[in-house]
């Protein structure tokens, strides 16, 4: 049984296409019968919109077989208020989904903003010490566009934190609770006979891999070469395999 990441593992984060043998790879597990769940951490689509476009690449799955943070943030937030930080399109979407928005709001809900400011973390710090709750839809290590990488969401989730003192909650990978909802979909109370591949080593596999999940890396991402990450990594955060690319992966 397989969890699989989307953006950098069956799609470049360059142009949002399919990845040479993604479609294959996903074309056999279906084939196959095998058991598996797409998981990301897609917050600038509507879930929907995101599943239309990923069908409209050529990829085959079912409803249950998807899973990602904007379908698991209500039962965190309930019916109380929030403010947003993120993307125009990522809080669109908060908004077609009924949230409560207020300027001295329960929860703070952030997300990937790609041209976050300081200004942006003033506002973040002051809206968590007037009493928000910090939410973080996700906690990627990394965020690669226009060929660069920068610091993810989870790094700033936790300068938020060293500057609040509040701690955020990670409704995303890799939570605990996003990863036992995908067991859930995949029907397996064995955590051992899943495989979680993904190019995030840091923000989707080390959570895996301590919750006693398989994991595999892809280099197709946001790395290209081991080297780049390996070395900083311990002995219990490894991935038990890495590949350059889920092309490579047999099944």
């Amino acid at each position: 049984m397989y969890l699989v990441d989307i953006q950098g593992t069956l799609i470049d984060d360059k142009k949002r296409e399919p990845i040479k043998g993604a479609i294959e790879f996903i074309d056999s597990l279906n084939s196959k019968k095998i058991p598996y769940v797409l998981i990301t951490n897609n917050t600038k689509l509507p879930s929907d919109e995101f599943k239309s476009y990923l069908r409209g690449l050529g990829f085959s799955f079912s409803d249950d077989a998807y899973i990602d943070p904007l379908m698991c943030l209500k039962s965190y937030v309930g019916s109380k208020t929030i403010a947003a930080i993120g993307s125009d399109n990522f809080v669109e979407a908060l908004k077609s989904q009924g949230y409560a928005f207020s300027e001295k709001p329960d929860f703070l809900v952030i997300s990937l903003k790609e041209n976050l400011s300081y200004d942006d973390m003033a506002t973040a710090v002051e809206t968590i010490q007037g009493g928000a709750k910090l939410i973080a839809m996700h906690a990627t290590a990394i965020y690669a566009k226009n060929g660069r990488k920068y610091p993810g969401l989870g790094a700033i989730a936790k300068a938020l934190e060293f500057a609040t003192g509040v701690k955020a909650k990670t409704v995303g990978k890799p939570s605990c609770d996003f990863y036992k909802k995908a067991l859930s979909m995949l029907g397996s109370k064995d955590k051992s006979a899943v495989t979680v591949i993904s190019d995030d080593a840091i923000g989707d596999l080390i959570g895996a891999k301590k919750m006693g999940m398989k994991t595999v890396l892809v280099l197709s991402g946001k790395y290209d070469k081991k080297e780049q990450i390996l070395p900083f990594l311990k002995d219990d955060e490894q991935p038990d395999a890495v590949y350059s690319s889920i092309a490579d992966i047999r099944i």
